[in-house]
C-alpha cells in the first residue's frame, strides 16, 4: 500500500512539473502586425517583439502591467510587470499605427508548484529542488518571507561587490 501511494505521489508530482506544449508555443510567438488575437507575455519575463516598419513611439496602456523598451527601430522588448490586460500601440514617425494589440500578462507556470491551504496560496519554484518564489497572489506571509530573503541576499551581494 505504501509503495502504491509513493508511486502515485511521484507520478502526480511529475505531471505538475511538465510544461504544456501550448504554453511553450505561446512563449515563442510574437506577432508583428494586428492579428486579432491578444499578445501573451509572462510576469517578470522579457519577450522580443519585432515590427515590420521602424517604430517611433511605443505606448503601453497601463505601464503597471507591462513595460516596453525600444531595442532598435524594429525591435521592442516587452516585459510583464503584473497580471492583467492592457494594450500595446506602436506608431511610425508619421504617427500612423504599426501595431494596436491587446496585451495579456499572465503568471509563470513552468517548473512551479502551487500549494493551497484553504484560501491561502504559496508558490514554489522547482528546478529540480522546490524553493519559495516571489509570486503575486500568494498569501502575505509567504510573499513577505520570500521578499525579505531576496532583499537580504541582494544586500549581501551588494556589500561584497562594493569591496
Amino acid at each position: 500500500m505504501r509503495s502504491i501511494l509513493l508511486a502515485f505521489g511521484l507520478a502526480f508530482g511529475a505531471l505538475l512539473m511538465l510544461p504544456t506544449l501550448s504554453a511553450a508555443a505561446e512563449e515563442n510567438a510574437a506577432p508583428a502586425e494586428k492579428s486579432g488575437e491578444a499578445l501573451v507575455i509572462t510576469v517578470d519575463r522579457a519577450k522580443v517583439f519585432r515590427v515590420t516598419r521602424p517604430a517611433a513611439t511605443v505606448i503601453i496602456g497601463n505601464p503597471a502591467i507591462a513595460d516596453a523598451t525600444i531595442e532598435d527601430e524594429q525591435t521592442l522588448v516587452l516585459t510583464g510587470r503584473s497580471f492583467g490586460v492592457t494594450n500595446l500601440i506602436v506608431l511610425d514617425a508619421k504617427g500612423d499605427p504599426i501595431v494596436d494589440e491587446t496585451l495579456v500578462v499572465r503568471g509563470h507556470e513552468t517548473n512551479t508548484v502551487r500549494i493551497y491551504r484553504r484560501s491561502e496560496r504559496e508558490t514554489m519554484a522547482c528546478a529540480p529542488v522546490c524553493e519559495p518564489t516571489l509570486t503575486i497572489g500568494d498569501n502575505n506571509a509567504a510573499f513577505t518571507f520570500a521578499s525579505e530573503q531576496i532583499k537580504t541576499r541582494n544586500a549581501l551581494s551588494d556589500e561584497t561587490s562594493a569591496k
